[in-house]
This record gives C-alpha cells, structure tokens and sequence, in this order.
C-alpha cells in the first residue's frame, strides 16, 4: 500500500479521532478554542493546520500528531516507538512488567521536571 503524503491523510485522521472521542466539530472547537469552521475546513482540506494547531488538536483529542499525519496507525502510536520495542515480545511478563514502571518513572520526572521550569 502506497504511503499517503501528511497532508493527505490529516483530514481524514482528524475527523476519525474526532469521531472516536464522540466530539463534533463544534464540541472540538470549544476544546481547542479554534473556530468551528476552521475545524470544519481542516477536515475537509480547504486549510492546513499551523504547528501550533496541531499540537492543540493532537493533545485534545488524545492522540499523537504522528497519527494525524499519517506517520502511524494507532491513535496514540509514536513513529519509531516500535523499534524500541521490537524484541519486547520475547520478554517474560516480569521483564516487561519493569519495562512498563522504567518508562512511567522516566515520563513521571520528565513531567514533574517541565513543571518546574514553568
């Protein structure tokens, strides 16, 4: 299956996710403080999204702006994620298990980091 271009597949990926998260576009607008048209135009192709919209669409509706471009399939799926867990399948449940509470510890401090710098 031939790759779609980004900008091809984010009309199609944001109404999706919007879908999924049971929003219309207005219900999305009001999450996003973005315009109902401009959703409405961002679905339909008429107008591209700045970075700064991306990342606010992205975050509202819970999932990563490679998914909205095209880049992975799952929703919250980041690109290059799976090289990192290419071998995880051959891990014991225990092993995976510490993987899971490294990363969470690891995201937590990142967290708690931004946060203090404000």
């Amino acid at each position: 299956m031939a790759e779609k271009e980004p900008l091809t597949v984010f009309p199609e990926r944001l109404k999706h996710a919007r879908e999924l998260r049971g929003l219309n576009q207005s219900d999305l607008a009001a999450k996003t403080g973005l315009q109902a048209s401009a959703i409405s135009h961002f679905e339909t192709g008429a107008r591209k999204p700045s970075f700064d919209n991306l990342r606010r669409l992205a975050d509202k509706l819970d999932v990563t702006t490679d998914y909205l471009l095209g880049r992975v399939e799952e929703p919250t799926q980041y690109a290059g994620s799976g090289v990192m867990f290419r071998h995880f399948d051959r891990l014991s449940s225990d092993q995976r298990e510490a993987i899971e509470e490294t990363i969470k510890s690891l995201a937590n401090k990142r967290d708690a980091q931004e946060k203090k710098n404000g």
